[in-house]
């Protein structure tokens, strides 16, 4: 089992120790998550890395409905499990967000045996990226039954310890390297990533995928990244491609769209004109990588 990182949360009151675990595992039966993630469980299943292990969690009553509707673009099921998380994992997702999409499945999942651990804004974010961050913070305390071990960590390129050194089993970003490569914070980023990890650590990456008949930089304003970009760029950082999954694909994505990936949901920027094709078309063509720590 992996030991639990002593590294306090942004926070107070976030990384509460809580009861002990029989008094824990009795307090979360009484909720309807605890069927799902703890007490439905025989002995010994729903630690492995399969499918099965994350699909009740996706029906768990606590999801909000907005996250729900998207696991049919996402299939967090499926990339998690591609991923290889377990229960009692130390994972840190980066910038989870005000929806908390990977946060709702996974933080109620790790509560017992594992961490999770949210990299979120620091305070010299925009002010609608600290909004995003406050309401993140306000949901936390609003669910303690799920979200009291969840420790909060401040996250910007490099400037800050995502979490302790050589600490984390997996980190799982989904979504946002093509912000950073735009703004010229990846390789920051991605020395954050390589110091937090455990050796063998997992890297976790998912991002709209980039046409290859055209360079990074004629794509970039777009919002989609060439995937070998993306490897070659995470490969010089100190990490090994260990797999490529096809989930996430969507081959109706043409990539050419007049807002660029902006266009698709859930941001469907033009649906006052063309809502329904782009409904049609669904979210954007995605790449999901396994990287480890070399």
């Amino acid at each position: 089992m992996t030991t639990r990182p002593r590294f306090r949360a942004a926070r107070p009151g976030l990384d509460a120790t809580g009861p002990g675990f029989r008094e824990t595992r009795r307090a979360l039966c009484a909720l309807p998550i605890a069927s799902l993630a703890a007490c439905a469980l025989p002995p010994g299943r729903g630690a492995g890395r399969g499918i099965e292990a994350f699909e009740p969690l996706l029906a768990a009553p606590h999801r909000r409905p907005a996250n729900a509707a998207r696991d049919r673009y996402r299939h967090p099921a499926e990339t998690l499990a591609f991923f290889g998380v377990t229960r009692d994992s130390t994972v840190v997702e980066i910038l989870p967000g005000s929806a908390g999409y990977y946060m709702e499945i996974l933080a109620p999942w790790l509560r017992d045996r594992g961490r999770y651990i949210a990299a979120s804004r620091d305070e010299t974010s925009p002010a609608r990226y600290l909004a995003d961050h406050r309401r993140l913070l306000e949901r936390l305390a609003a669910e303690p039954h799920l979200y009291d071990q969840v420790l909060v960590t401040k996250f910007n390129a490099d400037r800050h310890e995502i979490a302790p050194p050589a600490s984390a089993d997996f980190i799982l970003t989904f979504r946002n390297l093509h912000n950073w490569v735009e703004r010229g914070e990846a390789e920051g980023a991605l020395r954050a990533f390589h110091r937090a990890l455990k050796p063998g650590g997992i890297l976790g990456v998912v991002d709209h995928r980039g046409r290859n008949d055209l360079g990074q930089q004629a794509q970039m304003a777009s919002g989609y990244l060439r995937e070998d970009f993306a490897i070659a760029l995470i490969e010089r950082a100190g990490f090994r491609l260990a797999g490529r999954s096809e989930v996430n694909a969507n081959p109706r994505d043409t990539k050419d769209h007049p807002e660029g990936v902006w266009t698709l949901p859930p941001a469907l920027r033009m649906k006052e004109r063309d809502r329904d094709r782009y409904l049609a078309i669904g979210e954007s063509d995605r790449f999901t990588l396994k990287f480890e720590k070399a």
